[in-house]
């Protein structure tokens, strides 16, 4: 199966001793000739050593975080393919061949594992609504559909990581592979994959509203370098809007008295004008900024060539 692929799978793990076996033991039997490595992220339950019982390299990350695992293992390894996925089992191992043949077909740098629950307890109480309202908000902001922008079950091609920045520290990584993929217009497609309960013994590392706090902050910086101009601009929306609500009246009186009464609301009026046009001089200049760094950041993707590139599977 894909025997010309080297293809690497990163299993990112904080106390997961009791699902870690299961996950590297189900990814090989999917893809026999995986490279499994395992980044244990400051465990105290013996995650490590199961891991390397089940065959599995096992790496260290010393920075607490997600985000930090995977900045660390997209440096460290060298492949054709890389697959993400969580160590709690969860997610369906046995979806992988087809994930990695959709992304060989198409060819695409990014496929995204949809969960489809296995049973009606899989999502804790509201994540579920949560994901949707993420789902929605990027997909509005970037102009790309988005149905499941926080699964931890992803493929990707060497040029899809080889150019992604990894700036986040935490659970926001993946809300920051999606932005990026769909900032770039990378070619992305999607996969159902099964999603069930954690394992017993296992625990959950997520909190929904600090999570989700942390998830709504990173979307709001993305957009603020992404989007810039919509950014700015909104505020540079809001700002001249404010003007003209307190300036129109003092103009009024100007007309009709040739007089000025009103002088705090007419000074805060202009400031409020240069506020707002300051705002959109900023939002412009930024916006020349992304496109530049967009464009080096497409370079670099190009230096890369398309998975699978003269080979036959």
């Amino acid at each position: 199966m894909f025997p010309e692929l080297e293809i690497a799978a990163i299993i990112p793990c904080h106390n997961e001793a009791a699902a870690v076996g299961k996950v590297i033991t189900d990814l090989r039997s999917a893809v026999p000739q995986l490279r499994i490595y395992v980044y244990d992220n400051l465990s105290t339950d013996g995650t490590a050593a199961v891991a390397r019982d089940h065959g599995a390299t096992v790496r260290t990350e010393l920075r607490k975080g997600k985000g930090n695992v995977v900045r660390r293992a997209f440096g460290d390894i060298d492949a054709d393919v890389y697959v993400l996925i969580d160590g709690d089992d969860t997610y369906d191992a046995h979806a992988l061949p087809q994930m990695i043949q959709a992304l060989l077909d198409g060819p695409f740098d990014h496929v995204l594992g949809v969960r489809q629950e296995q049973s009606d307890s899989a999502y804790r109480p509201g994540h579920s609504l949560g994901n949707r309202a993420f789902n929605s908000l990027v997909s509005w902001l970037f102009k790309e559909p988005v149905s499941d922008m926080l699964s931890g079950y992803r493929v990707f091609s060497k040029r899809f990581v080889k150019s992604f920045p990894a700036v986040s520290r935490e659970f926001e990584t993946e809300t920051e592979l999606t932005v990026h993929y769909a900032s770039l217009r990378i070619p992305h497609t999607e996969v159902e994959v099964g999603f069930k309960d954690r394992a017993e013994g296992t625990e959950s590392k997520l909190n929904t509203v600090s999570d989700g706090i942390k998830i709504l902050s990173l979307i709001v910086d993305l957009v603020r370098f992404e989007r810039p101009l919509v950014f700015h601009g909104t505020l540079a929306l809001i700002a001249l809007v404010a003007a003209l609500c307190f300036g129109v009246p003092v103009l009024v009186d100007f007309a009709q008295t040739g007089l000025v009464p009103k002088f705090p609301s007419a000074i805060l009026a202009s400031s409020l004008a240069i506020v707002g046009f300051m705002s959109l001089s900023i939002g412009m200049t930024l916006d020349g900024i992304r496109r530049n760094r967009h464009e080096n950041a497409r370079l670099l993707y190009l230096q890369y060539p398309a998975v699978g590139s003269g080979k036959e599977f």
